[in-house]
């Protein structure tokens, strides 16, 4: 399985930034990934075939759903820093990026994979909904719903408006 080992070194990084857009914890991606790929590794002569990327991806998302089904999430982060900063943060792209995680956090955890597989995956709207089980109608409602709601945060529309 050499070139399964290449596939991954290689495709580690998107792999990682897929699942972190869908948890939000860089551990937690970490973990999603790697159970995403010991499932593939079985799998690998059927999946290298075709495209091994939307592949893995779609199975990152399912992946996370059935796992926001079983865990308890308890903690609950606060919006504000507790000081904020004196000068402005000659960071601002961090800064601006870090709110956009923020806003795809309170996003509906199904709204946040459809986006995810729309966007950062490429997939259609037909392969979005094969690969999380909805109609294709479902999906167009869960982006319209996501893009509208990151619309009117008003933290995401106070950091772009800097």
């Amino acid at each position: 399985m050499e070139d399964f080992e290449s596939y991954v070194s290689v495709a580690w990084p998107r792999l990682l930034r897929s699942a972190w857009l869908l948890t939000n914890d860089w551990h937690k991606a970490e973990d999603l990934v790697q159970t995403v790929l010991a499932r593939a590794y079985g799998r690998w002569a059927r999946i290298r075939d075709g495209s091994p990327d939307a592949y893995l991806r779609a199975m990152l998302a399912t992946t996370y759903l059935s796992w926001w089904r079983r865990r308890w999430r308890g903690e609950v982060p606060t919006e504000r820093l507790p000081e904020p900063p004196a000068a402005p943060d000659p960071h601002g792209q961090v800064e601006l990026r870090h709110v956009v995680v923020e806003a795809l956090a309170r996003l509906p955890r199904q709204q946040r994979a459809v986006l995810m597989l729309r966007y950062l995956g490429d997939f259609t709207e037909e392969a979005t909904a094969r690969t999380l089980g909805m109609k294709a109608g479902t999906v167009k409602s869960h982006t319209a719903r996501a893009l509208a709601a990151l619309r009117q945060d008003r933290h995401l529309s106070e950091a772009v408006d800097r």
